[in-house]
Order: C-alpha cells, then sequence, then structure tokens
C-alpha cells in the first residue's frame, strides 16, 4: 500500500521511509493522482484541523477517496468535545493512577508522538492515550486533586512541536510506519486483523479454528495477525478486521468495529450487526414486525414486570437483552423467583425480555453469511439441564452434544426461516438460534458472532468453511476498491 505524508512544508520534514510519499494540502486536495488511486495511506501532518481548515479538508477527503487517514474526520471532531474524551479516559483510571503514583508536583503536561513520549515511565500512558485519540501528535495535560485526572488532550501542529521532541516525532512517525505487517517478503496482497481475547474461557472460536482461520487467510492472499484490545492503534495499517472476541455494544469490540468501518476495512462483525444482534429487545420488535415467528415474547420494565403473570405461566424465560452464551437467561419457575431475579436483573437494564418456554431436546443453529449457509446445527441440552450450556454446573463436560447436519439434508422450514431472519440484519456472518416444535421453527435470538470450533461447525464443510469467510472478505475489499 503506497504511503502519503501531508504537511504544509514537504522540503523540511524529511523521512527515512520507502514507498513515502511528502506532499502539501493542495497537492493531495487537487492532483487527480491522489483523487483517483484507492486504498492509500495518509498522514495528516497539517498545521491546523479546525473546521474547513486546509487540514480538515485532507481527512474529509481522504475518507471520501476510501483512503486510510490519521486523523479521521471522527477525531478531528472529537476535539471540539473535550468533555467526552475526559470521559472516555476513566476506562482506564488504573493506568492513570499507577503513572503518576511517585509524581511531586500536583499537575504534568507531556507531548505524545504517534504513542510515545519523552518521558520513559509515561510511555504506557502515552500508549494508551495514543490509542483512544488517534491523531499524529498530542499535547496531554493531567492534574491531582482527589485523583489525577485528564484535564487536556490537544492536538499538536508541527510548528509547535519543540526543538528537542523533532528528533522523537521522526523516530516515532518511522516506527508507527514501519511495523513488522509492513514488511511482507511474501507480497501478500492484503492485511487481515483476527482480534482474539487469550484470556477469554470461552471465546467464539478455539485455537485449532483460529489457526485453520489463518491457513485459510494465507492460500486466500492474506497476510494475516492476530491482535487483541490493545492494538487498536493498529487497525490503519489492515485491510480486513475479523473479530473472533465476544462482542457487546458497550465494549471495545464494538468501538474496534466502528473504527473499522469508519476507516475503509471489510469488517466481520461490522458494528450495525453488533448492534442489531446483542440486543434481544430490538430482535424480538424486529422479528415480529417482519412476521417470523418466535416464542410468546414480552418486553418488561419496571413499571409493568408485575402484570406478566397473568400473560404468561410458568416456567418461563427471563433474559437480559445483550447476555451472550446462554449467559444471562433464567428458567423461572414461580412468583417468589420472578420477584427475586427481576430485582437482580433491573440493576443492569431497565428493560428485560420474558420468553415462552419451549421445552425440545437440541436447538437447531444454521451457520450464514454473506446470505449463504455455511453449515447446520443440532445443539443437544447438557445433561439433565434445560440449555446446551449447564453454567452452574462444576462437572468438566457441562456442555450437551452437537450434531452437525448437511445443509441441504436439513430441513427446508429450518433453512428458509434462517435465511429471511438474517436477511433483515445484514450480508455479515450470523448464527440464528431456533427451536423446532410440532414441524414449526421458532428463531430464538441471532447471533452475529457465532461459534466456530474445529471439529464441530467445519465438520461437514472442513477446510472449506474456512476458505468461504475469505472468500466473503476478498470480496468486500474489492467491492470497495
Amino acid at each position: 500500500m503506497e504511503k502519503v505524508i501531508v504537511v504544509e512544508n514537504p522540503d523540511y520534514w524529511q523521512f527515512s521511509l520507502d514507498d513515502v510519499e511528502v506532499v502539501t494540502p493542495a497537492n493531495y486536495i487537487s492532483n487527480r493522482t491522489y483523487q483517483e488511486t484507492k486504498g492509500l495511506k495518509v498522514l495528516n501532518l497539517c498545521k491546523s484541523f479546525q473546521y474547513q481548515s486546509l487540514g480538515y479538508y485532507v481527512s474529509l477527503l481522504a475518507e471520501a477517496r476510501k483512503h486510510k487517514v490519521l486523523p479521521g474526520v471522527a477525531t478531528i471532531q472529537d476535539f471540539r468535545f473535550p468533555s467526552i474524551l475526559r470521559e472516555d479516559s476513566q476506562d482506564f483510571d488504573d493506568l492513570i493512577q499507577n503513572s503518576f503514583k511517585h509524581e511531586h508536583a500536583d499537575r504534568v503536561e507531556f507531548n505524545i508522538y504517534f504513542g510515545i513520549t519523552q518521558l520513559e515511565h509515561l510511555n504506557k500512558l502515552a500508549g494508551q492515550l495514543f490509542q483512544y485519540i488517534q491523531a499524529p501528535s498530542l499535547c496531554a495535560t493531567f492534574s491531582k486533586r482527589s485523583k489525577w485526572v485528564l484535564r487536556s488532550i490537544t492536538p499538536i501542529s508541527l510548528g509547535e512541536v519543540p526543538e528537542s521532541d523533532r528528533a522523537l516525532l521522526r523516530r516515532a512517525l518511522e516506527k508507527y510506519f514501519l511495523r513488522k505487517r509492513d514488511i511482507r517478503p511474501d507480497k501478500k496482497k492484503y492485511d487481515l486483523a483476527i482480534l482474539v481475547d487469550p484470556k477469554d474461557t470461552n471465546p467464539p472460536s478455539d485455537d485449532k479454528a483460529i489457526q485453520r482461520f489463518i491457513k485459510a487467510a494465507d492460500q486466500a492472499g492474506f497476510y494475516a495477525e492476530l491482535i487483541t484490545k490493545d492494538d487498536f492503534d493498529k487497525l490503519i495499517q489492515f485491510d480486513a478486521l475479523f473479530i473472533r472476541e465476544t462482542t457487546f455494544v458497550n465494549h471495545h469490540t464494538f468501538k474496534f468495529a466502528k473504527k473499522a468501518k469508519s476507516l475503509g476495512l471489510a469488517v466481520i462483525d461490522d458494528p450495525d450487526s453488533i448492534l442489531k444482534c446483542t440486543n434481544k429487545v430490538y430482535l424480538y420488535e424486529l422479528l415480529n414486525a417482519n412476521k417470523i415467528l418466535t416464542p410468546t415474547s414480552f418486553v418488561i420494565s419496571k413499571e409493568n414486570y408485575k402484570s406478566l403473570p397473568q400473560k404468561m405461566t410458568y416456567p418461563f424465560i427471563l433474559k437480559q437483552p445483550d447476555g451472550a452464551f446462554s449467559k444471562g437467561v433464567f428458567k423461572i419457575m414461580d412468583a417468589e423467583q420472578y420477584k427475586h431475579v427481576t430485582a437482580s436483573m433491573f440493576q443492569k437494564s431497565e428493560l428485560l425480555i420474558a420468553q415462552e418456554f419451549l421445552p425440545t431436546p437440541f436447538d437447531w443453529r444454521v451457520g450464514i453469511i454473506d446470505g449463504q449457509v455455511l453449515y447446520v446445527c443440532k445443539y443437544f441440552m447438557a445433561s439433565e439441564h434445560w440449555q446446551i450450556v449447564n453454567w452452574n454446573s462444576e462437572k468438566q463436560n457441562h456442555e450437551g452434544r452437537v450434531e452437525s447436519i448437511i445443509p441441504d439434508q436439513a430441513p427446508s422450514g429450518l433453512i428458509k426461516t434462517a435465511l429471511k431472519a438474517t436477511a433483515l440484519i445484514g450480508k455479515s456472518l450470523y448464527g440464528v438460534d431456533m427451536k423446532e416444535v410440532d414441524g414449526k421453527f421458532y428463531v430464538i435470538e441471532i447471533n452475529d458472532n457465532p461459534n466456530i470450533d474445529a471439529g464441530i461447525e467445519d465438520k461437514i464443510l472442513k477446510d472449506k468453511l474456512y476458505s468461504t469467510i475469505m472468500d466473503v472478505f476478498l470480496n468486500k475489499i474489492k467491492s470497495d476498491k
């Protein structure tokens, strides 16, 4: 991928980098080469990012041209609302307090260049700030009252960089551009990031499946790299993002998806799918509005929950709107349990879903990507339990068995319902959970981040399952070119 640095005085700023052009804002804005070339990586070092300034238009036009630009327009807009940036810093409050625990002054100001600062003991904090606020040069100010807090963080123009910091800026910029991913001896055409959580004991894909994804990516022409939540600042280096970590809206996975989409990456799971699938209240309304069969359900709140037993008989199911992997789901047997469970659940959410209990020996799941069936499985209930996973069991084997089905041999009504349901969400990767009762198929939920484990979901297609997903990524990238 070609790289462009946009700066007012290109003759002054010479960098030790191959395959990098240093151009003026006017040249970048008006030159047809930059207007017509897709996939450029643009570093905007203009002296001002004020609204309608040249720096603002460089980032705005870069995004319109599907170039990957730093800083993006969303970041530039964030600088207009410093209170939001200060609130975001509370997500890493422990790091802030630890960074200044030996500080004697009550105010500290330091400059950050691509996540690096002159103060060695603050480099971890500087890197975290760069992840949250992706601008090349920043000035951060912290002060202490009862505890240390971020008072301000603002962009620095090149003209404001102290002479003593210029060598650091050059080194930081060159290090940023010369990450190991940019050195690809195998000449892979595209770069794929796979977001994982190494500490998760129940990830959407096990280690064997992840390795098969990497192998399939390699065969499709991708250079694949595993990344974690600490690699937010690396997203601009990639062409595609594959999230193999359990997704939530109020979570770094959603932030990764949104950022990747804004950078023009092909993304699975895309932010729209995460937003729609992770909230069961939304799904209930969506499916019912489109006349897709679901168990009888009610949305309840603190105002109306007492009337529910008049509408629904025991036992019934009570769900948190954003639960995952069958967690946050309770089987309510009587009025006393209902009172106790709702009291606890309403502390986390203003709305809950009450759903008719449909006992079946197994749940169907249909895996779908880009509108095509990927796999079909029967997930049997855990031993002596009403769910496919018994989270309260202390036994090592607390999950029911799984049976993989050749899609062409699955019931036609099952496939038809799954395809109709996912079409309402998008064309990403989904797992549709359904129950079969008297030949009818009821959609329980749609997962945007379904399980794909080695030897289970891939049992029928084997390596073709992984290559199919990589083909979808390739098509997404090419369609944006």
